[in-house]
């Protein structure tokens, strides 16, 4: 069945395709999910939505949230885009990858880079957390507080995380999951596909970022998150390898998770969910390392061996 599907299709309709992937591997996972849970702990259909609607109402119930978070998001990214590539491409990891390899140093620093962009993204984090809508928006103001609100309560609920076995559950769903899964669809096929139609990479990398930003259902932070999709889409870009953004996205959201684990337990006293900015000073630093670190990185990947004529054309 593999490359099945002919590489001529418009990438419209491949998007289209991959659409129907992912919705199918949604539904799947939430069923798989539901039947594992209903295994073991033995909760119902209704029980799981009211856990997910009022995770704290249900403090025992946590380990069975992050069952369905992970099953959720394994299915329908990370398998889905698999099950995906599988039939419209015949060679995967050419497709993901036209540059099969990178130094290492490279993928070292773009993970640095995910650290030291932090303190000057928080202005950022700062003033999207506190937009205000136009009257017009009200209605959608309402429900987007709404929404963040649940989804904040369900995030830092599924967080608490007190014991090492925890940690590493928590890196795998939280981190290692989505980094794998996020990437493979929204830089890996998404953005290949709107640049295969375009013929402009700067327009497919901002559109996917977006779709990436909005995809979450959280407005108070899509811009954020949007930026961070733009950064992971040039990364890629540059670097021609799928596992550079995957690199960051791990780094970006292990960080929080080690930070959330070592704050629960007092040993740091930093709070990763703020959405207060960091100082003038922290920021400026931050932003001068971040800006000549991407500089380094761009003409690092820029002087690597080019691609082949034939990668060029399917990347």
């Amino acid at each position: 069945m593999k490359g099945f599907i002919s590489p001529s299709m418009h990438p419209f309709k491949s998007l289209l395709l991959f659409t129907g992937f992912v919705v199918a591997g949604l539904f799947i996972g939430n069923f798989l999910a539901m039947v594992l849970i209903k295994v073991v702990w033995g909760y119902g259909l209704v029980e799981v939505s009211n856990m997910l609607a009022k995770p704290s109402a249900y403090p025992e119930s946590r380990s069975a949230l992050v069952l369905f978070q992970g099953m959720v998001h394994l299915v329908g990214f990370t398998i889905a885009s698999l099950a995906f590539l599988r039939v419209n491409s015949s060679k995967p990891a050419a497709f993901l990858s036209p540059r099969m390899t990178v130094p290492f140093y490279l993928l070292l620093g773009s993970a640095v880079l995910m650290l030291v962009i932090m303190p000057a993204a928080s202005w950022l984090v700062h003033w999207n957390a506190n937009v205000d809508f136009p009257p017009l928006l009200d209605a959608f103001e309402r429900w987007a507080k709404a929404k963040e609100d649940t989804l904040r309560e369900l995030t830092l609920e599924l967080t608490k995380i007190n014991t090492i076995p925890q940690l590493i559950l928590g890196l795998v769903v939280f981190a290692v999951l989505p980094a794998i899964g996020e990437e493979l669809a929204f830089r890996g096929i998404i953005q290949q596909e709107l640049y295969r139609w375009w013929r402009n990479p700067h327009l497919a990398i901002w559109v996917s970022a977006i779709i990436f930003g909005i995809i979450h259902m959280q407005f108070y932070g899509v811009v954020p998150r949007v930026m961070l999709g733009v950064l992971f889409g040039y990364l890629y870009w540059w670097s021609g390898n799928i596992w550079v953004p995957i690199v960051g996205h791990f780094i970006n959201n292990g960080f929080m998770v080690l930070m959330m684990f070592l704050a629960q337990r007092q040993a740091v006293s930093v709070n990763v969910e703020s959405t207060e900015p960091e100082t003038w000073t922290v920021s400026l630093i931050s932003l001068a390392i971040s800006v000549a670190l991407l500089f380094s990185l761009y003409n690092a990947f820029r002087r690597l061996p080019p691609l082949r004529v034939e990668e060029e054309a399917r990347f």
